[in-house]
């Protein structure tokens, strides 16, 4: 065995920055990728608690809808989750079609492609005062956040192996957390100089330099996936609809998509409690805003912390287990605490922990787990669990909240306590699950373990 050879400490950071080239372009491509999204966030949040439904709905759903004797404005965000999961549902076989018929070089520019055509036309409609532009952005957005993460983290999973990938997801999660930290500033600073709609450009521009990531880690891709033995450069192939079959055939995946439901749940409760305390209290739309501005920093500054602090040492002294439980744990205990006392501050309060956790600790330890299946479930069921799997739980639970919330929000949290067991459980069964996946051998030369450029 070779002896050690005795280098000066570096800061972690610093040393895994320079033993892996294509760790700089991860963090700068996550870092843009949640920059620009957070950019826009929180005019989409304010949206959602406008309690004007005219600036939200177009005129002839609102004509509708009163013809019918309802009154859209009361269910704001039931019908916009709703139209987001039948637009997640329309848009899943088109995204399966790409990625059976595409390698991973020509789906991934298309996608971000897609969405920066997609936010000049919103440019357009924000300049132009079009009608029901509030629920066409608030739908559009929660997509392109949901599709733009999974293929990101999809990605990923071919440049880093599983090894590496606990090595360095850590740091890849708080350069994204940095964005989403910045992004929500870059709003409050510039949305009163340029207007909702030049803040669109903005995003734009984030996303092209997410472009050139791509084209620059793509080549370590293609030879991480060479020592895996899978054909990096073809197209994945298969059915459009292989994603929900390999969650059936799969415990693991199985367990993955029963914890983002029953997560998601937690979720949805707390962003309608929230909603309601928005119109009660911040009824302008400039109020609204800054309240989810303040919101998204707190959770930013949390999720960073974490990240930095626990999350690369929780993985590699302990794997996943650590980071599934202690989120389920502590969103049991925010439930029962908000079952006793629903007060507006404890509500805001848990939200931050709850999305804190998830980005810092969940997140991470799930996208580890998909370095270890399949490339087709890493792009196919992990597609279905992000997007379907997801917005179903959105759906499913913004109803169960406008069916509680009527008997008041004490009881609200008093069903969210089973919903939050139902989150620890679902992590059980991932925990189980990967806990009986044979052990992967680590590559005899690591592809990121070169100064060099990649061939």
């Amino acid at each position: 065995m070779r002896p050690p050879v005795m280098t000066p400490p570096r800061p972690r950071l610093r040393a895994a920055l320079a033993e892996s080239p294509p760790l700089w372009w991860a963090l700068l491509y996550f870092f843009c990728l949640l920059c620009g999204y957070y950019v826009l966030r929180p005019v989409r949040d304010a949206m959602g608690a406008s309690s004007d439904a005219s600036a939200v709905f177009p005129s002839f759903l609102l004509d509708w809808a009163a013809a019918r004797g309802i009154a859209l404005g009361d269910f704001t965000l039931q019908a916009l989750f709703s139209g987001t999961f039948v637009v997640m549902l329309l848009l899943q076989p088109l995204y399966g079609a790409l990625v059976s018929r595409f390698p991973r070089r020509v789906f991934l520019p298309v996608v971000y492609l897609i969405f920066i055509v997609c936010l000049l036309c919103f440019r357009w409609a924000f300049d132009t005062d079009l009608q029901g532009r509030g629920a066409l952005f608030f739908i559009w957005i929660a997509v392109f956040n949901l599709f733009a993460v999974t293929v990101f983290w999809s990605f990923m999973a071919d440049v880093f192996d599983n090894e590496h990938a606990k090595r360095y997801y850590g740091y890849i999660g708080a350069g994204g957390t940095i964005g989403a930290f910045v992004g929500p500033f870059i709003t409050t600073m510039l949305v009163g100089r340029i207007g909702v709609a030049n803040l669109t450009l903005v995003s734009v521009g984030f996303l092209c330099v997410c472009l050139l990531c791509i084209l620059k880690l793509r080549s370590w891709a293609r030879r991480n996936e060479a020592t895996r033995a899978e054909h990096g450069e073809q197209a994945i192939g298969g059915s459009i609809w292989a994603g929900l079959k390999l969650i059936a055939a799969d415990p693991l995946l199985r367990g993955l998509a029963l914890l983002m439901f029953f997560g998601v749940g937690v979720g949805t409760l707390l962003y309608n409690e929230q909603a309601a305390i928005v119109r009660r209290l911040y009824p302008t739309a400039e109020a609204a805003t800054r309240y989810y501005s303040i919101i998204d920093w707190a959770v930013a500054s949390l999720t960073i912390l974490v990240q930095l602090l626990l999350t690369r040492w929780l993985l590699r002294r302990y794997g996943v287990a650590p980071l599934l439980l202690l989120p389920a744990v502590a969103i049991l205990i925010g439930f029962a605490l908000l079952s006793a006392s629903p007060l507006p501050l404890l509500i805001a309060t848990v939200q931050v922990m709850t999305r804190a956790s998830e980005f810092s600790l969940a997140k991470p330890a799930r996208e580890t787990l998909y370095t270890r299946v399949s490339r087709e479930s890493r792009y196919k069921a992990k597609a279905v669990i992000d997007t379907a799997v997801y917005r179903g739980g959105d759906v499913t639970f913004v109803w169960v909240h406008k069916a509680l919330s009527v008997l008041g929000s004490q009881l609200v949290f008093v069903a969210g306590i089973g919903i939050a067991l139902g989150m620890t459980f679902g992590a059980w069964r991932v925990i189980r699950a990967e806990r009986r996946l044979p052990e992967q051998p680590a590559p005899a030369r690591p592809p990121e373990h070169t100064h060099g450029k990649p061939s």
